[in-house]
């Protein structure tokens, strides 16, 4: 990186992690712990993707599996898998993921704009994508996450 590419303003920080065996990251700031995977307590007629919540220091907090809310097969339940607790405006969630990754730092500029693949809802649930060593990790919006999911064919 050029001395003008890491001034604070142009870099920014993401935690990587592996959910239905893709790279996902969000943004280090939505971050407020990791933690190891515990069971939740399901909720009736909640989406198949809303595993159920958790106690959190005295909070009921939502737990999502995040590769069953992009599509991908749901997570297996595993001592390994960890839950990464974000928020998003003053929403805390949990994301259930395979693993953590890394704390990847890069210059602004490096984000990619999401491809064009006519579909609102990858350009939704993914706001960037950064290369990464041969692979790719893809910036995920929490907002997405959180959002009920259009029915097809919804206007």
């Amino acid at each position: 990186m050029s001395a003008a590419d890491q001034t604070p303003a142009s870099i920014a920080e993401f935690v990587t992690f592996f959910a239905g065996g893709q790279s996902f990251s969000i943004d280090i700031t939505d971050v407020r712990e990791i933690r190891r995977w515990s069971p939740v307590t399901p909720l009736p007629h909640a989406p198949a993707e809303v595993l159920g919540v958790m106690n959190l220091r005295g909070s009921v907090i939502p737990i999502y599996d995040l590769a069953a809310r992009f599509g991908l097969p749901p997570t297996t339940e595993s001592t390994r898998n960890v839950i990464v607790v974000a928020m998003h405006d003053s929403q805390v969630l949990g994301l259930l993921v395979e693993a953590v990754s890394e704390i990847l730092s890069v210059a602004r500029h490096q984000i990619q704009a999401t491809p064009d693949v006519r579909s609102d809802s990858a350009r939704q649930s993914v706001t960037g994508v950064i290369t990464v060593g041969e692979g790719m990790t893809r910036v995920i919006d929490l907002g997405a996450v959180v959002q009920p999911r259009l029915k097809a064919g919804a206007a």
